[in-house]
């Protein structure tokens, strides 16, 4: 019989209070911090990748080309993926953000950042990079990855933020997700309407994204 993970639930309900203090210490250091790197492209990836991965130099490509562009860019701050996107806009020159995230099994933050901040709580991480972004591009990844697509995706869907462009590269990884959501979420069980086909785009290179971007996005 497999073993089953047991999880214990912690009693949190004496510090609750205290912790809104600490909450609303990180949104105010975002704020403060994050001021003048409008207007930001928000890059996600895999931190597994490494340097010798096709998709790390397309994610240094992406945040050089950005930088070039006057974008900064804004990544999770740790290694693989994110790495090279910072690396990319750091060494052309560019803001390259790192919002790092306390995790027990996390790396150490990326040296490639100019601006990095440290957050304790998911949520408030993810309100920096949604509030600062004029797109989203999201390079391969875990869970992590798609939890932030699948949020961005959500929030323009129901209209909780302004539409911006949300790309998708490496057409490749994507091609079946892409997939199961045309034939299975719309055609199959219209769990979601046609032009929500419209809301991301799937592209192979940096190049085509950051035009894409370019040609949507006002700032």
């Amino acid at each position: 019989m497999k073993h089953e993970k047991q999880y214990v639930i912690d009693d949190f309900s004496i510090q609750d209070s205290w912790r809104i203090f600490r909450i609303i210490a990180e949104f105010v250091d975002g704020f403060e911090t994050l001021n003048d790197v409008h207007p930001a492209v928000s890059v996600f990836g895999s931190s597994a990748i490494s340097e010798a991965d096709p998709i790390y130099e397309i994610g240094r490509r992406t945040g050089e080309l950005l930088a070039k562009s006057g974008f900064s860019v804004i990544t999770g701050g740790g290694p693989g993926a994110m790495a090279a996107t910072n690396r990319g806009a750091f060494e052309a020159g560019g803001k390259s953000v790192g919002l790092c995230i306390q995790l027990p099994r996390e790396q150490a933050a990326n040296p490639y950042c100019n601006i990095r901040l440290d957050f304790r709580y998911f949520f408030v991480r993810k309100v920096m990079f949604v509030k600062y972004a004029v797109a989203y591009i999201i390079l391969p990844g875990g869970f992590g990855t798609l939890d932030e697509l699948f949020e961005a995706l959500t929030l323009i869907q129901t209209s909780r933020i302004k539409p911006f462009p949300v790309v998708l590269l490496g057409k490749s990884y994507w091609h079946d997700l892409k997939g199961w959501i045309k034939k299975t979420m719309l055609q199959k069980h219209g769990m979601i309407d046609p032009d929500d086909m419209d809301l991301f785009h799937v592209l192979d290179d940096p190049e085509e994204a950051v035009a894409l971007i370019k040609r949507i996005v006002i700032v």
